[in-house]
């Protein structure tokens, strides 16, 4: 399976703090992949590592077959334009605008004239057709994270990274969401990379990177969300494959990283 997004023993530190320590991943083209782990684990610095809104102290990025190590800040900042897309806890709405208009505004800010046909593709994509002249203080909770996605969405790119989509929604609203997410990488093959704290958003992917300490600690293929709560309340009994043969593995100090893609611990 083709890799969209790779990680070699990427190290980040903030001070005396170390957030990545040598970790190496690999995404598949594709693929939903849930990142999990307590606070502090590293999530987010990995996320933002990989999304090029943060350069690692060591270690190589990829994208979309493009290096990030050593791109210039104009060049990655076209590159997430261009070939990656973002959807925060936050809508980070622009309330003024119409869901159209903030739909388009990714377009705009790359120099292109947004075109109305595929902005609204964009929005029916999401389940908002007819809802394109509505402002954010028209919409639901939930309707605004899918103007967000759509939003993400218009640009086509290479690889969406979600953190925490669902944080701010209601649990009815979390699960329309995340089944829509899920149809988005079975319908159109679009890749996605998630930061949850939640066993059931998680529960949505096809896999579960576990973090601890900076480092991959484990994974679960084909999770449900008994098994991720099961992982995370005890890491160490979860190790191994697990009775219901769905792939779980834990790989605790044996190694830093694991290839999501295909399955194998580096």
């Amino acid at each position: 399976m083709d890799e969209v997004v790779r990680l070699w023993s990427v190290r980040r530190r903030y001070g005396a703090v170390t957030a990545l320590d040598d970790v190496t991943i690999g995404f598949g083209a594709g693929t939903f992949t849930a990142i999990m782990g307590p606070s502090g684990s590293g999530k987010s610095t990995l996320l933002q590592c990989a999304a090029g809104l943060d350069r690692p102290d060591a270690g190589r990025v990829e994208v979309a077959g493009v290096t990030l190590t050593g791109l210039s800040e104009g060049r990655l900042t076209r590159l997430r334009r261009e070939r990656i897309g973002f959807v925060f806890q936050a809508f980070n709405l622009l309330p003024t605008l119409t869901a159209e208009q903030n739909v388009g505004l990714p377009l705009r800010l790359a120099g292109r004239r947004p075109d109305r046909a595929t902005v609204r593709r964009a929005l029916a994509d999401v389940g908002l057709a007819g809802r394109e002249r509505h402002r954010p203080g028209a919409l639901s909770g939930g309707q605004q994270q899918r103007v967000a996605i759509a939003r993400a969405l218009v640009t086509e790119p290479a690889v969406l990274f979600a953190d925490e989509p669902t944080g701010a929604l209601d649990r009815a609203t979390g699960h329309e969401v995340l089944g829509m997410l899920r149809r988005l990488v079975d319908t159109a093959g679009q890749t996605l990379i998630m930061v949850t704290h939640d066993p059931v958003a998680a529960g949505y992917a096809d896999r579960v990177v576990f973090l601890a300490d900076g480092r991959v600690a484990g994974r679960l293929d084909r999770p449900t969300p008994e098994q991720v709560a099961a992982w995370l309340a005890a890491p160490t009994a979860a190790t191994g494959p697990d009775p219901a043969g769905r792939g779980a593995q834990g790989l605790g100090g044996v190694g830093h990283g694991v290839d999501v893609a295909g399955g194998a611990a580096c």
